[in-house]
């Protein structure tokens, strides 16, 4: 993803894993509850997006939102800076992509419906878990489960193009429900699934080794032992291009199953390639002549 936009910092969400609480720490806040009390936000984000678009030098690329945190999470509902961005993004015909876990994306279908018309959006939904007891001691601010696949069935519904992301598969957590994850939203409309495999970077090793520890005592040892076995006996693997899969036996096992699921469940569908042209023409109106 060549560009990432994030219109808030911090999130309300507090999933306990997230590799985006270490950002914090750069405000000069904790990756733990600070991250998830103290909201930083950009109030002038369209502004300067729709600055960066009206530039002679920017070239259509995708831009993510958001790739650090949440752009729906609760503080969007007041604020409506994701909102804005997608007016801005609408209105010069740029594509973006976008990834969230908060059912709240429903309020801009007007926007989306239109983005996608044009083939200028692709949006990942964040399904760790079809067992609501499993996403509310991960995820517990979060959209609920059912929330989330009525989201992933109104998007398709609507003719926007759906990935789901499991995201992350946490060994002994949620590790075993890849094949049904991957049917059920299949059926409900999605095009396309994807995963990553837990990493805990920074601050975040002891956030969740501490919380594992109390939440699933009888299992706790099992999972950070098999997180481990993933990123070569460390809870975290900065190497790019193995932190998001890891290696090792349970990390080729989780890879194979997510290749099984995806050529049973989804082997005839993909997202549709965004459409990069509709911004070049806009913004040179003699393009059209060609």
């Amino acid at each position: 993803m060549p560009y990432s936009m994030n219109p808030y910092q911090g999130c309300e969400h507090g999933c306990i894993y997230c590799y985006a609480r270490n950002t914090h720490e750069y405000w000069g806040y904790s990756a733990g509850l600070d991250f998830e009390r103290k909201i930083l936000f950009k109030r002038n984000v369209a502004k300067l997006l729709e600055d960066k678009l009206k530039s002679k030098n920017w070239k259509a690329q995708n831009i993510m939102l958001s790739g650090n945190t949440d752009c729906y999470q609760p503080i969007e509902k007041k604020l409506e800076l994701t909102r804005e961005i997608l007016l801005v993004l609408l209105k010069y015909q740029h594509p973006v992509s976008i990834i969230t876990k908060n059912a709240l994306i429903l309020r801009d279908l007007d926007i989306l419906e239109k983005l996608a018309k044009l083939n200028l959006v692709h949006v990942s939904i964040s399904i760790t878990s079809l067992e609501e007891e499993t996403r509310i001691i991960l995820e517990p601010r979060t959209a609920s489960i059912p929330k989330r696949l009525k989201t992933v069935q109104t998007l398709s519904q609507y003719g926007i193009p759906v990935n789901v992301m499991m995201a992350p598969i946490i060994p002994a957590i949620n590790s075993h429900e890849i094949f049904n994850l991957v049917k059920k939203v299949s059926e409900l409309g999605a095009v396309s699934a994807a995963y990553t495999m837990v990493r805990l970077n920074g601050a975040i090793g002891e956030i969740f080794t501490n919380w594992v520890l109390k939440t699933l005592p009888d299992r706790a040892s099992k999972i950070l032992h098999q997180i481990e076995n993933c990123h070569q006996g460390q809870l975290n693997d900065s190497r790019f291009g193995k932190r998001m899969r890891g290696d090792g036996i349970i990390a080729d096992q989780v890879a194979l199953q997510f290749r099984l699921a995806k050529k049973k469940f989804l082997a005839n569908s993909s997202l549709p390639p965004l459409d990069y042209s509709l911004y070049d023409k806009r913004k040179n109106p003699q393009l059209k002549l060609f």
